[in-house]
């Protein structure tokens, strides 16, 4: 798979020479008593996109788990045997790079010496990622990655919070399809071929063949490639919906192409980033009618005893960050308290040895819980192995400036805009 690069040798890495450690929230808080080796804090490694083409969305996964950091540490810390211990994060830049990543999440693990890591924003990155954690035998909690090419190898010591999105994507295209008056009949799937871009569009593809549209284009681009023919070539076409599998920047880009073009699909939905903050900061107006999709939204009735409901969840991010929490800053939280959570039934200090992580990603596979985020139980077999494959999609519209559910009817909060009038 293109993404999933070589990893140079350890000792000459660019994630030791240019990415340096950033050192996370809770870094200079300490309580408790020590661990075996001493330790009086739980260190988490994380290997995110702080910088390249997906710094936004590594600067939102950071957010996100950074806030469980500082919200557990303020309530005392992890209780372990009587005992309460805080958490820090040790944070390497992935640089957007694959094989950068990978060299950081090595550093962490055997540098650092984690008790545990938190995963990439992007899925090229985590891929290079959990055969790392794999050789050391230490867990990893992925917050973001969404493709299911994380999942079908079966990944002995990786989890993912969010469901992939080939078990969302498609539900899509029918929700659309069926709110929608008139009936759409056609749809254009484009998708970035990158790991998580690609089976986003793949997804639409299924969703719009199941929902009875026919496909005027399905096909995959260069994540940098111009925009320009690509939309030129669609909008001659005409189709009803256009759907495209991207990351933020690219789907800013796509609105931004498809107005410059005077192009208006009468639906466009795009996966992921439109729930991102940055969205509607960047479009203003012209985000206004777009589609996402999302498994999470602060008016949900999820709640628990670490961040309260998902409305007060929301409430204490934006009194902290200054912006809206979308689905997947909230997972990157969430998968802070699972940790928390198996860290506890554990039951043992930091400085875990590796028989110590061996057994806590033991009981990470049998996590069963209810939170603020939903239900959260991940699969045991099959190719969605390790997985959380629980909470359904729902479908989003930007109705002023403001990310509103409008399907399926149990969730929805507003009408569909269907068709659009303008970008």
């Amino acid at each position: 798979m293109s993404e999933h690069l070589s990893r140079r040798d350890f000792l000459g890495t660019t994630g030791l020479a240019a990415g340096g450690i950033i050192l996370g929230s809770g870094l200079a808080a300490c309580g408790g008593g020590g661990g075996s080796s001493g330790a009086k804090v739980f260190k988490i490694g994380a290997v995110l996109e702080l910088s390249g083409a997906d710094s936004a969305g590594g600067q939102l996964a950071k957010r996100g788990y950074e806030f469980w950091v500082d919200t557990v540490n303020k309530q005392g810390g992890i209780a372990i045997g009587g005992k309460k211990y805080r958490a820090q994060m040790i944070t390497q830049d992935a640089q957007s790079q694959p094989n950068v990543g990978a060299d950081a999440a090595t550093h962490l693990i055997t540098l650092e010496n984690v008790d545990a890591m938190f995963g990439s924003y992007t899925s090229g990155v985590q891929l290079a990622m959990n055969p790392i954690c794999a050789k050391y035998q230490v867990p990893c909690i992925a917050g973001s990655a969404e493709s299911p090419e994380n999942w079908s190898p079966q990944p002995q010591f990786t989890f993912g919070i969010i469901p992939s999105v080939d078990l969302t994507a498609d539900k899509a295209l029918k929700f659309i399809v069926e709110s929608a008056t008139p009936k759409p009949t056609t749809a254009a799937v484009l998708g970035a071929n990158e790991p998580f871009s690609k089976d986003a569009a793949a997804g639409f593809a299924k969703g719009a063949q199941e929902a009875g549209l026919k496909l005027t284009t399905n096909t995959l681009f260069p994540p940098d490639a111009d925009l320009t023919p690509i939309i030129s070539k669609v909008a001659s076409q005409r189709p009803d919906i256009l759907a495209v599998g991207g990351h933020d920047t690219i789907l800013i880009n796509i609105v931004k192409t498809c107005k410059a073009q005077n192009f208006t699909p009468k639906a466009l939905i795009q996966h992921y980033g439109v729930t991102e903050p940055a969205f509607v900061q960047a479009l203003g107006k012209d985000a206004e009618g777009c589609l996402g999709l999302v498994d999470w939204d602060a008016t949900f009735s999820y709640q628990d005893a670490i961040f309260g409901t998902a409305q007060q969840f929301a409430q204490n991010y934006k009194a902290k960050y200054g912006v809206d929490v979308d689905y997947t800053g909230a997972a990157c939280a969430v998968s802070g308290e699972v940790l928390q959570l198996a860290l506890q039934k554990l039951g043992k200090p930091p400085g875990l040895s590796a028989a110590d992580r061996v057994e806590l990603t033991k009981i990470l596979g049998q996590t069963n819980a209810q939170t603020f985020y939903g239900p959260i139980r991940f699969d045991t077999s099959g190719p969605h192995y390790h997985d959380n494959t629980l909470p359904p999609p729902v479908l989003i519209q930007i109705k002023n400036g403001t990310v509103t559910a409008v399907a399926p009817p149990k969730s929805a909060h507003a009408k569909l805009e269907y068709p659009l009038t303008s970008l």
